[in-house]
């Protein structure tokens, strides 16, 4: 952010492609501060979405979130659907699939990771309206924070969801008797994890 972010490319120079251009708001592929070598990066002078999105991703996983976010509002302000296919963020070609990487930052912020085989759903005890697919199925999981604890609302907004335990980080999990649990497009299930004591120990209040 400090070398490579320009909050203007209306003075950047470039020689190669423009995939970002004027008064628009990018980060480039690379900079050399403290000089340029004789041969350097062929690309470093142009920006590509794909690798700005990696880049906003490795700073949500650091914790940079406010970095991460400005970032990937900086390529959806550039492909808004007015100046821009808001579907087609070119590089190489049009449709690029390095673009893709954007999905990561779902995951970055929201912690969700699916098991297929085990049929165990994780967040991170993150409060808000997390979206959710696992290739069978997508939807929604709203997290709340209470006074002693989280709680939880599973929705199925197509296909059909197989759930053995859902996991909210380091918080706990609820673990459901018996085979998985198959929840349904239009269904959903809710539930609270309260701790007790600072300990680690869930308390599932209801469900339905």
């Amino acid at each position: 952010m400090k070398y490579n972010l320009r909050e203007s490319l209306k003075e950047h120079f470039n020689c190669m492609r423009s995939f970002a251009l004027g008064e628009e708001s990018a980060l480039l592929m690379a900079s050399y501060p403290k000089g340029r070598p004789d041969n350097p990066f062929p690309y470093f002078t142009e920006v590509m979405t794909g690798f700005e999105y990696t880049a906003a991703v490795g700073m949500l996983y650091e914790g940079q979130v406010e970095n991460g976010l400005h970032c990937i509002q900086n390529i959806r302000q550039r492909y808004d659907g007015q100046k821009r296919n808001p579907f087609d963020e070119a590089e190489c070609g049009h449709h690029y699939a390095r673009a893709m990487a954007s999905w990561a930052a779902l995951l970055a912020l929201s912690g969700f990771h699916y098991s297929g085989v085990d049929k165990i759903m994780t967040f991170v005890p993150r409060e808000g309206i997390h979206f959710w697919s696992n290739g069978s199925a997508w939807g929604k999981c709203q997290i709340e924070k209470e006074k002693q604890g989280y709680r939880i609302e599973l929705t199925v907004k197509g296909g059909k969801l197989g759930l053995k335990t859902f996991k909210l980080g380091k918080i706990g999990q609820k673990h459901f008797d018996g085979p998985p649990k198959h929840i349904g497009t239009g269904e959903k299930i809710h539930f609270r994890m309260r701790i007790f004591d600072g300990a680690n120990r869930v308390d599932n209040l209801e469900e339905n």
